[in-house]
């Protein structure tokens, strides 16, 4: 049996030492979704490493990443994407940018009654995520090979997130008019983004800013959530009524 080598530089002896790969990494994900207080399925297990096979096969062809060890994927793609699952709302999600498929992939499938749709510029990245939903079987999404800012859905989005895509500002720009009157938008960050905050456009507010804590890394996540600054003045109008 093929056995995991250890991709510690420590001393400390590897828990996955004596596991099979699948094992290994089956345990990886279903513990790291058990600190998000996610209950997978043997299904959705499946699936999100499958999401992974198909990420390192593609990666070779298309240059999908710069991680390329899986347990690296495990927790900065996949884990990393579902550390926003707590902030979602309603049924209806866009991912703006995404790349290789995340977030919108991995939330896809933890989601299934919730539509998703992937928006993706360059033509070989909305190409392989497409096969790979199809090859995967993750039937709840859609994938627009379209810059955000040129599409125009026929139905608003109650969450629209991002993952590591430019600016506060850009977001705004780019997305803001995918997310209905009463929906959001999350914006996926690594520091906190106090600069960009300050630099908002006066459609949006910042609702608020989460610490996200993705199990296995150190590296910090925050996670910034905008609202419609229509919404929020309405809000206030009714208060002092």
């Amino acid at each position: 049996m093929r056995r995991v080598r250890s991709w510690s530089f420590n001393s400390t002896p590897s828990p996955w030492i004596g596991k099979s790969v699948q094992e290994a990494e089956r345990d990886l994900l279903v513990s790291g979704c058990r600190e998000l207080r996610i209950a997978l399925d043997a299904a959705q297990c499946s699936a999100l490493l499958r999401l992974v096979d198909e990420l390192e096969q593609g990666n070779a062809q298309f240059n999908l990443t710069a991680i390329r060890d899986r347990p690296g994927m495990l927790r900065k793609h996949v884990l990393d994407s579902l550390s926003v699952q707590p902030y979602l709302r309603g049924v209806r999600f866009a991912d703006v940018g995404t790349g290789a498929g995340f977030p919108g992939l991995a939330l896809a499938i933890v989601n299934p009654k919730c539509r998703v749709v992937l928006i993706e510029a360059t033509g070989k990245k909305a190409r392989f995520v497409q096969q790979t939903a199809e090859r995967i079987g993750c039937r709840n999404v859609s994938i627009v090979n379209s810059r955000a800012e040129t599409y125009r859905p026929f139905e608003l989005f109650d969450t629209v997130v991002a993952r590591a895509l430019s600016s506060l500002a850009d977001f705004v720009a780019y997305a803001g008019h995918l997310c209905a009157p009463e929906g959001r938008l999350l914006a996926m960050k690594g520091k906190r983004p106090d600069d960009e905050i300050s630099a908002l456009p006066r459609s949006f507010r910042v609702l608020a800013v989460h610490r996200l804590k993705v199990p296995g890394l150190v590296e910090e996540r925050h996670l910034v959530e905008l609202v419609p600054s229509s919404k929020i003045e309405q809000n206030m109008k009714r208060a002092k009524t």
